[in-house]
């Protein structure tokens, strides 16, 4: 059973275990290395009766990225790139929601990566709501964004022989959500 939009205001705790925050970055020039964190926790207040009201924030745990290639994941939590032991955490906190359709929304935030922090806008889908075996009211959000990592102050980089650079500046972070209604 689902239940409508005004039926959604409420408070929400990300459930990890039914959610992705990933990524994607373009490797050598000719592939892209997709990859995830496993470790975050984030909470998502509604309201289905005034989207601007609705707000939103992300906390995810540094050390938890897995690309597939445990050396690789190493180098990401190295100062080369993120700094895991200096900045355990990302953060996104938004600062404005604005209603684009019945489903989609855009959720403005501060997203800091390391030391710096930047406004980045995200495009959210609405993909629906319910009640799951145990009587929990879920809801579905889904959403990508391309940040330049470089703005971030992550810059490591190598030249290739035959020109160009190993690693793409362009980073794309990729949002599949489910939330659950607290209370």
């Amino acid at each position: 059973m689902t239940v409508g939009i005004a039926e959604l205001t409420g408070d929400y705790v990300l459930d990890p275990a039914h959610s992705r925050i990933g990524f994607v970055a373009r490797h050598a020039m000719v592939t892209k290395v997709r990859g995830a964190f496993h470790q975050f926790e984030g909470t998502v207040h509604l309201d289905g009766t005034d989207p601007t009201r609705s707000s939103a924030q992300v906390s995810v745990k540094v050390e938890s990225i897995d690309t597939g290639v445990e050396q690789r994941d190493q180098h990401l939590r190295t100062n080369d790139f993120l700094d895991a032991p200096n900045f355990p955490e990302i953060t996104f906190r938004s600062t404005s929601v604005e209603p684009l359709s019945d489903t989609e929304y855009r959720v403005t935030g501060d997203l800091t990566i390391k030391d710096t922090t930047r406004p980045v806008t995200i495009d959210f889908e609405y993909t629906g709501n319910a009640v799951d075996p145990y009587g929990n009211l879920r809801v579905g959000l889904e959403g990508s964004v391309t940040i330049s990592r470089q703005d971030f102050g992550v810059t490591w980089n190598a030249a290739l022989e035959g020109g160009g650079v190993l690693v793409g500046d362009k980073v794309v972070l990729e949002f599949d959500l489910s939330a659950i209604k607290q209370g």
